[in-house]
């Protein structure tokens, strides 16, 4: 079912659920710039064999409002719009899954909506932590100098975004998304493709927003919070990485009070058909043990 629920005045987000309406809530929280469709149909499908699954469009993304050259906002009102989307149905705790942008909005509620989670899982992300990395060696490195983006990919964002109409922007999309993909697993192109195909579909244009990239970022920082949280929390680790590259993953792990973490094998900052059957493995085992 989908719907339109109001986060402030003249400002909607597009909200849509799955599965069976007495199942445990497990909210789902895409990354920068990307709608709610960035979570693709299959694994949505996969969880909801368990979960009523709910995948929303942040603002300046999709169906919902596109606000910020008006009305800017910083970076935190994204994860209250998180809440907003549980209140628009009425749940009142649910699992969550964040992914990128959407794994760092994810420790926000878990930082700062503890009452709202049964847990969280997050995938592809940076720990809003200035809590050191401890290596296997013992070795103590502070989170700025843990490897960065990769190069190809911060080439990439580099270049203006032209309009050359849809077919090319499709394109730009796809050669996107083979960079996100990492090198472990085969890339296929067709289905990339098809994902943005449905993502502009719904969106109803091609063009997209810088609105997150200019967001203000301050006041992320949750160390203490993090460190103390007791909401169950999954981290996934993705060997093939490229804009958390381990060892993120496991600081990450570290940072967060209990938390546990599994790797997907060949797994980059992507959710190709490979991943959707561990991945939700993953997901529904932590789920089911919360």
């Amino acid at each position: 079912m989908e719907r339109l629920v109001d986060a402030a005045p003249g400002i909607h987000l597009w909200v849509e659920d799955r599965g069976a309406a007495d199942a445990p809530p497990l909210l789902l929280i895409m990354g920068a710039q990307a709608s709610g469709l960035g979570w693709p149909d299959e694994l949505v499908d996969m969880l909801a064999s368990r979960h009523r699954v709910i995948r929303y469009d942040h603002r300046d993304t999709g169906r919902s409002t596109w606000p910020f050259d008006q009305q800017p906002y910083p970076l935190t009102q994204l994860a209250e719009d998180a809440v907003t989307a549980l209140d628009g149905l009425g749940m009142e705790r649910a699992h969550v899954v964040g992914m990128s942008l959407g794994g760092m909005l994810a420790q926000l509620l878990v930082a700062d909506h503890p009452d709202r989670l049964l847990s969280a899982t997050l995938i592809g992300t940076s720990a809003l932590s200035t809590v050191p990395y401890v290596h296997p060696d013992g070795t103590l490195i502070p989170p700025e100098e843990l490897p960065g983006i990769a190069p190809r990919l911060l080439e990439m964002w580099a270049r203006p975004v032209k309009d050359r109409g849809l077919e090319a922007e499709l394109e730009r999309r796809v050669e996107h998304w083979r960079l996100l993909g990492g090198d472990q697993l085969p890339f296929d192109a067709e289905y990339a493709r098809g994902l943005e195909r449905k993502v502009i579909e719904h969106a109803g244009r091609y063009s997209t927003s810088t609105a997150h990239a200019r967001a203000d970022t301050s006041g992320l920082d949750r160390t203490e919070q993090l460190a103390q949280t007791s909401v169950p929390t999954l981290v996934i680790s993705a060997p093939a990485e490229p804009v958390a590259p381990p060892p993120h993953a496991h600081h990450l792990a570290q940072a967060i009070r209990g938390a546990r973490i599994v790797e997907i094998p060949g797994m980059g900052h992507a959710l190709p058909r490979e991943v959707h059957a561990p991945l939700t493995t993953a997901i529904l085992d932590h789920t089911d043990n919360c």
